[in-house]
């Protein structure tokens, strides 16, 4: 039985509850099934498909109106549930009051009860089980009390309660330390988490800190274990004969790698000729790790429980061992490496007519940068192209096949976000010298199209060979989302001149193109984002959205994301077998969800580490920027306040309502503004503002703005009324507290019989 089959079953056939004895007996499974029949009943408690309630029993969580997601907390003590999948009749998170969190913690995923729907589709539920823990450890500030307790302040200001630690736990840590902590006893209703210092880290503000900070609140292991880097090694950095037996011997093709000057890993490499029939034979070389990692082996095991690289402005954390990651499975020049190679026909309309799956052999002719390809292909640098001489036809067939594809992609309506992003510049400690906007040239361009067209081409042979893998999937938007959006831009001057529920990818794409050079570009280019779906991964192809592409895979990076690896071992398996048993079939039936939703939540977690380690350099680079004055514009609209990106630094600060001093300022959700109802004026999204810094608060990590011509304006104020004059009086006429005093003033009083009188 699938689960497919299995839940069909149970919602057709039990009407309640029911532990595994009955769902048995009702289902009418065969005494030979039954054991792999509970196994299954577990994968699909740890997906969320099925509750498990008290007394053991078995559930489909909608008919008990409950859902399985993650807990977002807020520092206010209230949190959000997000679930893991969509539910009917519900538009955004669950809202959970902080009395009815039970024992649960930021980050946990947990199964919520729905209590109350509202008419606009907001809910509020409570926490009735706690499936699995987000992690054991916490990382925080070590304080003592009043009474000399010791406890530990989280970092991440989500987890609310402060954690105790015993006197014989504190491993000599001094108040103000940053520290990490292991929960030994969970919260409950009646008391906070207990736990016990397990690392000291430092000082907040010491070189490094913050990355060792950023990595242990999210619980990324930087260290590889042992059985992973002793496999590694043991893999070698050569390449043997045995290696080669039976795979398509590409030796003697110009192969490239094109990558970043401070790269140190490559795993994509491109051959390219023009064949007689006009057409383009365009060939993408991804490095084979799955020949080298075996499924179920501690470098998988452990590349699994990563689930991707984490990279930081100053170091990045592998998925797998340096010695695998930079070594055998990267394509360096002038050596054979093994590779899985997707060989695409790509006519003159930038359609693929025809391409092979294969177990290759390569040896790159050159290790080339985006610089050099961009100097040839758009600078016509004399030099670059001397000294690529042979190379250079090579690269100017790329480009016209570039040009070819992106094409072709925009005739379908794929929406591309062409917005400079910010690039950190680090001193020797790591602190940010300057930000500045990073270059992204036609060679950048060139290889993300080709890496797109072998991902598309990779899904579709999968999906035609009826595989089971895992696809990038990207659903559409949300129809009230997008209503909502919509009303936004219309009132710009903008429109996607679709109805909301038949938008179509091009729709976007349009708008994309009217707003580019426009001040509003750019927020609107972020509204667009969060109107999408998260894009994540999923056994079951609904295609991807924003490329417009029917099927989507991820396969171009095997050592940094583990579902390229899934992938890779896919199309391995489907080459050796021709095929795939239903056996087979069922058992990656069985597996891939959890696979998909597992990775799919470490490369959520990667991004939001990433995201805050930058933000926090950020904040500490905008330290001794108190009082200047940057022009910015409107990135985000709340009832508390504005959020601005500064143009000069792309660093984001906010400007609280309360510093608004000139009116009283009203939020209006649709018009994501904020208005004066007496000066009538308007702060909205996408508004070009010219802000002072008023803080940098380090403890929050965040930036405090303030509109300059209002701080101006309340200064004048100020100054024209004079200093505020205190309004208590002097000592001489203030009331004595001593004893005496205090029985002059109550024998003055009058009795209860002289109020009682007085009354009456």
């Amino acid at each position: 039985m699938t689960r497919e089959e299995l839940l069909k079953a149970m919602r057709a056939r039990v009407p309640h509850p029911a532990t595994a004895r009955e769902l048995l007996r009702v289902l009418d499974v065969p005494r030979d099934e039954r054991v792999a029949f509970k196994r299954l009943l577990k994968r699909l408690v740890a997906d969320g498909e099925l509750v498990m309630t008290r007394g053991d029993r078995y559930g489909l969580p909608d008919k008990m109106d409950l859902v399985v997601g993650r807990l977002d907390g807020h520092p206010s003590g209230f949190a959000f549930v997000v679930p893991e999948r969509p539910v009917e009749g519900l538009s955004r998170d669950i809202y959970v009051p902080a009395h009815l969190l039970a024992d649960a913690m930021h980050g946990d995923r947990i199964v919520a009860r729905v209590e109350r729907i509202r008419d606009d589709g907001r809910a509020e539920g409570r926490i009735v089980q706690v499936i699995e823990r987000q992690q054991q450890t916490v990382v925080g500030r070590f304080e003592l009390d009043r009474q000399q307790m010791a406890f530990v302040e989280p970092f991440d200001r989500r987890v609310t309660t402060d954690i105790r630690i015993p006197g014989a736990e504190t491993r000599d840590a001094k108040p103000g330390d940053m520290v990490t902590v292991e929960i030994v006893q969970w919260p409950t209703p009646a008391r906070g988490p207990v736990g016990r210092i397990v690392e000291v880290l430092g000082g907040i503000d010491d070189p490094g800190v913050d990355t060792e900070i950023i990595l242990r609140k999210f619980g990324i292991t930087d260290a590889h274990g042992e059985a992973a880097v002793a496999e590694a090694r043991r893999i070698g950095p050569v390449v043997h004969e045995r290696d080669m037996r039976g795979r398509t011997d590409f030796r003697d093709r110009i192969v490239v790698t094109i990558d970043g000057e401070t790269a140190r890993d490559f795993d994509d490499a491109i051959s390219i000729e023009r064949l007689p029939n006009g057409h383009v034979w365009l060939g993408v070389h991804i490095a084979d790790v799955a020949h080298y990692v075996q499924e179920g082996s501690a470098l998988d095991l452990e590349a699994y429980d990563r689930g991707t690289s984490v990279y930081f402005p100053e170091r990045a954390v592998h998925m797998f061992p340096e010695d695998l990651a930079t070594g055998v499975c990267s394509l360096n020049p002038q050596v054979v490496r093994l590779v899985q190679s997707c060989l695409m026909e790509v006519n003159r309309q930038g359609e693929v007519v025809r391409h092979e799956m294969h177990d290759g052999v390569i040896c790159s002719t050159a290790r080339m940068t985006y610089t050099e390809v961009n100097a040839i292909l758009t600078d016509k640098d004399p030099e670059t192209i001397a000294k690529y001489e042979a190379l250079v036809p090579t690269f100017e067939l790329m480009g016209e096949l570039f040009v070819t594809l992106n094409k072709r992609r925009y005739r379908r309506g794929s929406i591309d976000f062409d917005l400079p992003q910010p690039e950190v510049i680090l001193d020797t400690d790591g602190f940010i010298e300057d930000i500045i906007p990073s270059e992204r040239n036609v060679a950048h361009r060139l290889i993300e199209e080709f890496m797109l067209l072998a991902n598309e081409t990779v899904a579709g042979h999968l999906a035609a060979a009826e595989m089971p893998a895992l696809y990038r999937i990207h659903e559409a938007p949300d129809p009230l989302k997008v209503e909502t959006f919509d009303a936004f831009v219309t009132s710009l001057g903008h429109s996607l001149a679709a109805p909301p529920e038949r938008v179509h990818p091009r729709h976007f794409q349009k708008l994309v193109e009217r707003i580019r050079g426009t001040p509003e570009e750019r927020p609107i280019a972020y509204l667009m984002l969060r109107t999408m779906q998260k894009a994540r991964y999923d056994p079951i192809n609904v295609g991807h959205f924003g490329l417009a592409a029917p099927t989507y895979t991820h396969f171009t990076s095997p050592i940094r994301r583990y579902p390229d690896l899934v992938v890779h071992r896919a199309l391995r398996e489907l080459r050796a077998k021709g095929g795939v048993p239903d056996d087979r079939k069922w058992e990656l039936d069985e597996e891939l969800p959890e696979v998909g939703r597992h990775t799919s939540e470490r490369e959520k977690r990667a991004a939001e580490a990433e995201r805050e380690l930058v933000q926090w350099k950020k904040v500490r680079f905008m330290a001794d920027k108190v009082g200047d004055v940057f022009e910015g514009y409107v990135t985000g609209v709340a009832s508390f306040g504005l959020f601005v990106e500064l143009t000069a630094h792309y660093v984001e600060g906010m400007v609280h309502i309360s510093t608004l001093a000139d009116d009283y300022y009203r939020f209006s959700e649709q018009d994501h503004s904020l208005f004066g109802e007496h000066t009538k004026r308007v702060f909205r999204l996408g508004d070009k503002v010219k802000v002072q810094v008023v803080r940098v608060d380090m403890e929050r990590r965040q930036i405090d703005l303030g509109i300059e011509d209002v701080l101006e304006s309340a200064r004048k104020d100020t100054a024209r009324r004079g200093a505020p004059r205190s309004q208590s009086r002097p000592k001489k006429e203030q009331r004595k507290s001593t004893p005496e005093a205090r029985r002059k003033r109550k024998a003055a009083r009058p009795g209860k019989r002289e109020r009682a009188g007085k009354r009456r």
